[in-house]
């Protein structure tokens, strides 16, 4: 396939408005990069400079070393499935598959050989003499992905593909490109808005927002070790809860609660004395300690003043082995996640403990570390 090297891209508009601001990334040979973030934060402008249908406002674009930043979108050797199919809806499945070798003028043998065989790696086989009309969501978008398979680029480009499937369809056809990608070994830039999607499929993450790139690595690294609180707040379902605060006397305190500041913390916690700072805990990381969920009360958790924090609850989420406890500590929210059914009442009042923290600069935003 190929390495892919963006070089200090920008992208500015006619009108002045910058969409992406010096995007640097190195793409290994075979690897799948996801691009995540809310819309509006120059994901999808970026792909479509990779992909030729953007002019790139500066920086430089190179695929296995060759400078394509001005370089037609025929010429490039990428081949981009989009979120709306963009199917012929009155040719079959077979002849939308071989559309491009056709109009390239390929040996129809060499043609017929390799939409069979895009069509064995997808589960299409069947479906070759019908029409997009016919097929489900998830079958279209499965010829799309075909389409883009027999011409052997050298880089795929998937726009938001799955933004159009329900939930169930989404969940399959995700596990379908995971497959495609590991059966390929094909380069892949994926974007999405759906964190989901971005840690289930990722060798890397690309987190941006506002046209800047927040941080890139694995999906564990921006889940365990986010670089602020924008990837904190993004990466992670349910979201992580925050609580602002001051470090004093080598503890954080806030208007609920206190917690001192354990051996990993008390040297990187020691120069913001006195100052603002965020703490931040997953939703999973809040444990029970009453012993009516699964209490946790082997793990190793924070301590905290009083040895417990107080959440009243305001209403349960139940979704089988896990509950959803949304509450108060008194003047801030929380969300648990418990991993049993449990069945408070609004009202209710429930102790937990935290087994693990995050720490943010409260004027920067950035991870303490």
């Amino acid at each position: 396939m190929a390495n892919l090297q963006l070089q200090h891209l920008d992208k500015i508009y006619p009108n002045n408005v910058q969409a992406v601001y010096d995007f640097n990334l190195d793409i290994k040979d075979g690897e799948l990069i996801v691009l995540v973030g809310p819309s509006g934060c120059g994901k999808s402008t970026t792909l479509r400079m990779v992909a030729g249908l953007e002019d790139i406002s500066a920086g430089k674009l190179f695929i296995d070393g060759r400078d394509i930043t001005t370089m037609p979108p025929k010429d490039r050797d990428i081949a981009m499935v989009f979120q709306n199919y963009a199917l012929y809806g009155h040719m079959t499945v077979y002849e939308n598959m071989a559309f491009s070798l056709v109009l390239r003028k390929e040996n129809k043998n060499v043609i017929h050989q390799k939409v069979l065989a895009a069509a064995e790696i997808l589960g299409l086989t069947d479906q070759l003499n019908k029409k997009p009309a016919q097929l489900s969501g998830g079958q279209r978008q499965r010829v799309a992905m075909g389409r883009a398979i027999v011409r052997t680029p050298k880089v795929f480009l998937f726009d938001e593909p799955l933004s159009n499937l329900d939930a169930k369809l989404r969940g399959a056809t995700r596990r379908e490109i995971l497959l495609l990608h590991k059966k390929l070994k094909a380069t892949m830039i994926y974007v999405t808005h759906d964190q989901t999607e971005a840690l289930t499929l990722a060798d890397r993450i690309v987190c941006m927002s506002m046209g800047y790139v927040q941080q890139i690595g694995t999906p564990l690294e921006l889940y365990d070790t986010p670089a602020n609180l924008f990837v904190a707040s993004f990466i992670g379902l349910p979201p992580m809860n925050f609580f602002e605060g001051r470090i004093q006397n080598g503890s954080f305190k806030c208007d609920d609660f206190s917690i001192k500041a354990d051996g990993r913390y008390v040297e990187i916690l020691r120069p913001y004395e006195g100052k603002a700072v965020v703490l931040g805990v997953r939703p999973e990381n809040v444990v029970s300690i009453d012993g009516d969920t699964e209490a946790g009360n082997d793990k190793e958790t924070v301590e905290i003043e009083g040895g417990a924090v107080k959440v009243r609850i305001s209403l349960n989420e139940n979704l089988g082995q896990t509950t959803l406890v949304h509450g108060t500590t008194g003047k801030n929210r929380i969300v648990c996640k418990f991993r049993e059914w449990c069945d408070y009442k609004a009202g209710d009042e429930v102790r937990v403990s935290f087994d693990r923290v995050h720490f943010f600069d409260k004027e920067t935003t950035n991870a303490i570390r």
